[in-house]
């Protein structure tokens, strides 16, 4: 009806279509302002009070300066039960947008705590998809900063509704645009499903919680008294559960990591890795590296000691240093190209692969492979990891889902054998055999179906000796054979790994491989 007023969903002046430009400008500016308190100076200071920052401190701190673009900040609810009507926030408790990491476009959300305990609601959750939908038309990540109570429970299945549209984004962007998840206080529930479908978790010491149903619950079903911390804290995700990939002591620690993950990735699956200026020669050879690998083929070392020094200047992030820890993955930098690094670590459990190392590795070759990182493997494996609670567990599975993710992987693979190379470990460790573009070894490489005791036990049973044992070594302990079928591309000078390894992947620069057309594999799940 002509003249009708209209009332303004903010509760706005009902005449501000009477007001001079001047008047809207100003009233627009007091709406930004409100819209930037979230749920006002007193949860803030609770907020403070906790050690935690603010959801738009927290984008401060991941976004270059002066890039934030904010999106739907003038957003609020729909709901009208439970007095919800009467207690509208702009923005409803979730920051988003798009900004730059190191010049690099990034789309973010970030929930808010003072606004109803960050409680997702359909105004909440229909904010996070419009910037994932975003983010994979436009190919850049998404990175999620989480700190809520969990689904609205005044909304009902509305707000369970909201969280089923997120899951599905997390799945269709999944291998399109990396999605990173940062748990900044709780998460718990359906809300812990999000993070879980997404690439990278971090989480902080005692701040961080994530678990599907909390310690009440726990104690009311199976009566076992056990509290937030241990039972969804950081160092439980960061070490038992391997469900978080980083784990820090700070939020400022975790969110700059963040800024670093960043800088190894692409913005999406078609492009390639970010390259940097090294300052690092590219035809350094490494004296130290002759000392590294014990002559005593069962002594024990630290495989770092390797990576330190083949890639640039030994910068090397770990991803989930603290679970698997027989196998080391993470990401690095040759001749400034980004790497991922999957290796053996002979100081933990002799390097063997078991379940954990296996989920750990499969998880992190798929990942590269998607984002077209270059795989380089630096393998001391002696098998797996044999044992009752092993084969109960699924090593049968678990171990052929890195064997998958291996023979899945189209990006360039390279591979350094420094020592053992025993059974099916050897093949499924980027072998030659299932696709590996680049194979070499070092002369203390020793690759055979199992180690010299073992195997003449089982070739002369009951007359096993010191001397069949010391032929059986002379025979295959050594690389030589496997050179001889071409299973090795060549055997180098230790001294030689990272000017070889550049060489190698400076030529597969432009190497082209696709696996056979099927709408996707049956992974061993």
């Amino acid at each position: 009806m002509r003249g009708q007023v209209i009332l303004s969903p903010f509760h706005f002046e009902p005449y501000i279509f009477r007001m001079s430009m001047r008047e809207k400008l100003e009233l627009l500016q007091q709406k930004r302002s409100e819209s930037e308190q979230g749920g006002g100076t007193d949860r803030i200071a609770t907020q403070h009070q906790k050690g935690k920052m603010t959801a738009r401190e927290r984008l401060d701190v991941l976004l270059d300066p002066g890039t934030f673009v904010e999106l739907d900040r003038f957003v609020t609810h729909r709901a009208t039960d439970f007095g919800l009507a009467d207690q509208k926030v702009l923005g409803d408790g979730v920051v988003t947008g798009w900004g730059r990491v190191e010049g690099r476009l990034v789309y973010v959300f970030s929930q808010d705590f003072t606004v109803f305990g960050g409680s997702l609601s359909e105004a909440h959750a229909e904010k996070i998809c419009k910037v994932m939908d975003l983010a994979v038309q436009n190919g850049a990540p998404v990175v999620g900063l989480n700190d809520s109570g969990g689904a609205r429970i005044q909304e009902g299945v509305a707000s369970l509704g909201g969280y089923a549209d997120i899951f599905l984004r997390n799945t269709l962007a999944s291998g399109v645009v990396p999605q990173i998840s940062a748990i900044l206080g709780p998460c718990a529930g359906g809300a812990v499903y999000s993070p879980a479908i997404t690439d990278f978790i971090f989480m902080v010491r005692g701040i961080s919680y994530m678990f599907v149903t909390g310690p009440n619950v726990v104690k009311t079903v199976t009566h076992e008294e056990v509290d937030f911390e241990k039972l969804g804290g950081a160092d439980v995700h960061g070490g038992t559960s391997g469900i978080a990939h980083f784990v820090h002591d700070s939020e400022l620690e975790s969110i700059t990591a963040i800024r670093t993950l960043l800088g190894f990735l692409p913005g999406n699956n078609l492009d390639s890795p970010p390259v940097r200026q090294s300052d690092d020669p590219s035809d350094r050879r490494e004296e130290a590296l002759l000392e590294v690998v014990p002559d005593e083929p069962t002594k024990p070392y630290d495989m770092h000691e390797v990576l330190k020094h083949v890639i640039d200047n030994g910068k090397f992030l770990e991803v989930q240093p603290d679970y698997g820890s027989n196998l080391i993955v993470g990401f690095a930098r040759l001749a400034g190209r980004p790497v991922g690094i999957v290796a053996n670590q002979p100081a933990a459990l002799a390097g063997v692969l078991d379940i954990a190392a296996s989920l750990k590795g499969a998880r992190f070759i798929r990942f590269c492979d998607a984002f077209n990182v270059p795989l380089v493997t630096f393998e001391d494996v002696p098998g797996f990891l044999p044992g009752v609670a092993q084969e109960h567990g699924g090593i049968i599975k678990h171990g052929a889902k890195l064997l998958y993710a291996y023979c899945e992987a189209t990006v360039p693979k390279l591979t350094v054998i420094t020592r053992k190379a025993y059974g099916g470990a050897y093949d499924v460790m980027s072998s030659r055999h299932i696709r590996g573009d680049y194979n070499v070894a070092w002369p203390s490489a020793e690759i055979a179906v199992m180690g010299p005791k073992g195997a003449v036990e089982i070739l002369y049973k009951g007359e096993a000796s010191d001397e069949r044992t010391n032929e059986y070594r002379e025979k295959f302990a050594h690389p030589y054979q496997a050179a001889a079928r071409g299973y090795l591309d060549d055997i180098i000078d230790p001294r030689d790994t990272r000017p070889r390894l550049i060489e190698a992947l400076i030529t597969l620069d432009t190497k082209r491989a696709k696996n056979p057309p099927k709408k996707h594999g049956n992974i061993p799940l």
